[in-house]
C-alpha cells in the first residue's frame, strides 16, 4: 500500500530516460502552438493543465525521430509502469478468494438449517419419545450450530476487514491508473505533434530537395526519413494500444472493487442481521417449545383425569348394579328349590321302589327258605327212619 501511495505522489513526466540526454540542437525543433495541442488533448479525452500542456510542447520539441534509440525508448518507461500496474492488479485478483467467502456464507446457511433436520419418529412410541427428547435434542443442535457459526463469524469478520482494506487500496490503484493514462496520453500527444510536423514540413522539404538535386543520397535521405516517420508512427500506435489497456483497466478495477464491496455488504448483513435474527428466533423457538410442553403436559393430565373419572364411573355403575342384584336376590333361588325338590322326590321314589323290591325279594326268599326248611326236615326224617330200620 505504501508503494502505491508513493507512486500517487508522482506527477506525470515525459522523458527519454534511461537512454540518452537531448542536446541543445535537439531542443530547437519547432514547437506546436498550445491551441492545437489543447484540441488534440480533447480528442484523446484528456484534460491537461497549462503546465502539462507546456510539458508536452517542450517534450515534442526534443523528439528526434532520426534517433533510433530515442524512438525505441519513447514512452517505454510509461509502458513499463502500465505493465507493472497490470501485474499488480492481476495479483490482487488472484489473491481474492471470493469463493471461500461464499463457501463460508453457505456454511452459515447449512448450520442454520441443521437445527430443523431432526429425524422424525414414527408410531405411537416414537411420538412419545420425540416429545420427551425434542427439547433436549434441539438445544444440543443449537449449541453445536452456535459454536460453528461463531467460528465462521470470526473468519467472516477477518475477511470483511481485508475486503474493506482492498476497497481503499483499489481506490488508490484507480487514481494511479488515471495518472498513468494521462502520462501515456501526453506521450501520444507529443509524438503525434512531432509526427505531424515531420510529415508536413521536414519530409516534404527532403523530398523537394531530392527532386531538385536528383542526387541519390538526397533521394535515400528522403526515403530513410519517410521510413523513420513510419516507424515512429507505429511506435505511437503501440502507445495507443497500451493506452487502451490502461483505459480498460479502470472499469476492471471498479468491477473488482464492486465485488469486494458486495461481498463485504453480504458479510455485514450476515453478521448483523442473519445470525442475530437466527439466535433470537432460536430463543423464541425454545420458549415456544417450553410452552408447548407445558400445554401438552396439562392436556395429558386433563385427559388422564377425564379418563379416570369415566373409568371410575363405569366401575361404580357395574358395582352398584351387581350389589343391587345381589341385594334383591333371595338366600336360595327358586330354581334351586325346584331342583332340590325334584331331586328329593326322585330320591324318595327310588327309595320306595328299592324298598318294594326288597320286600318282594324277602317274600320270595321266605318262600324259598320254607321250602328249603321243609326239604331239610324231610331229609332228616328220612335219615332217621333209615337209621332206625338199620338198628332193628
Amino acid at each position: 500500500m505504501s508503494d502505491i501511495d508513493e507512486l500517487l505522489k508522482e506527477a506525470p513526466t515525459l522523458t527519454f530516460e534511461p537512454v540518452l540526454e537531448t542536446s541543445q540542437e535537439e531542443t530547437q525543433v519547432a514547437e506546436v502552438k498550445p491551441e492545437k495541442l489543447e484540441k488534440t488533448g480533447e480528442e484523446l479525452g484528456v484534460e491537461l493543465s497549462p503546465e502539462e500542456q507546456k510539458m508536452v510542447n517542450d517534450f515534442a520539441a526534443q523528439i528526434d525521430i532520426t534517433n533510433t534509440q530515442q524512438v525505441l525508448q519513447f514512452g517505454a518507461g510509461c509502458q513499463k509502469k502500465i505493465a507493472d500496474f497490470s501485474e499488480t492488479a492481476l495479483s490482487n485478483v488472484r489473491t481474492k478468494d471470493m469463493g471461500e467467502v461464499g463457501e463460508m456464507l453457505t456454511q452459515v446457511v447449512a448450520e442454520l438449517k441443521s437445527i430443523d433436520d431432526g429425524e422424525e419418529s414414527k408410531g405411537f412410541f416414537g411420538m412419545i419419545k420425540k416429545k420427551t427428547n425434542q427439547l433436549s435434542n434441539m438445544k444440543a443442535r443449537y449449541d453445536k450450530a452456535e459454536v460453528n457459526v461463531n467460528k465462521i463469524s470470526d473468519a467472516l469478520e477477518a475477511h470483511q476487514v481485508t475486503l474493506l482494506k482492498d476497497v481503499a487500496m483499489l481506490d488508490k490503484m484507480y487514481e494511479l491508473n488515471l495518472n498513468y493514462f494521462k502520462e501515456l496520453s501526453m506521450y501520444i500527444l507529443a509524438g503525434k505533434q512531432k509526427l505531424k510536423d515531420a510529415q508536413e514540413k521536414e519530409l516534404p522539404a527532403l523530398v523537394a530537395k531530392a527532386e531538385q538535386s536528383k542526387l541519390p543520397e538526397d533521394t535515400q535521405a528522403a526515403r530513410d526519413y519517410a521510413e523513420m516517420c513510419n516507424r515512429f508512427e507505429k511506435k505511437i500506435h503501440d502507445l495507443e494500444l497500451t493506452r487502451t489497456v490502461s483505459l480498460q483497466m479502470a472499469p476492471q478495477i471498479r468491477l473488482i472493487q464492486n465485488n469486494d464491496t458486495v461481498m463485504s455488504d453480504k458479510i455485514q448483513s450476515t453478521l448483523v442481521n442473519t445470525i442475530p435474527l437466527w439466535k433470537s428466533q432460536m430463543v423464541i423457538a425454545i420458549g415456544l417449545n417450553h410452552s408447548t410442553d407445558a400445554a401438552r403436559a396439562q392436556r395429558e393430565v386433563s385427559d388422564m383425569t377425564n379418563e379416570l373419572l369415566k373409568k371410575n364411573a363405569e366401575n361404580l355403575k357395574v358395582a352398584t348394579l351387581e350389589t343391587a342384584k345381589e341385594s334383591e336376590r333371595g338366600i336360595v333361588d327358586i330354581e334351586t328349590l325346584k331342583s332340590t325338590n325334584q331331586t328329593l322326590i326322585t330320591t324318595l321314589d327310588e327309595v320306595l321302589k328299592i324298598q318294594e323290591d326288597g320286600r318282594e325279594k324277602r317274600r320270595n326268599a321266605e318262600v324259598e327258605l320254607q321250602k328249603l326248611e321243609s326239604d331239610m326236615r324231610e331229609k332228616l326224617l328220612e335219615l332217621s327212619r333209615r337209621n332206625t330200620a338199620q338198628s332193628v
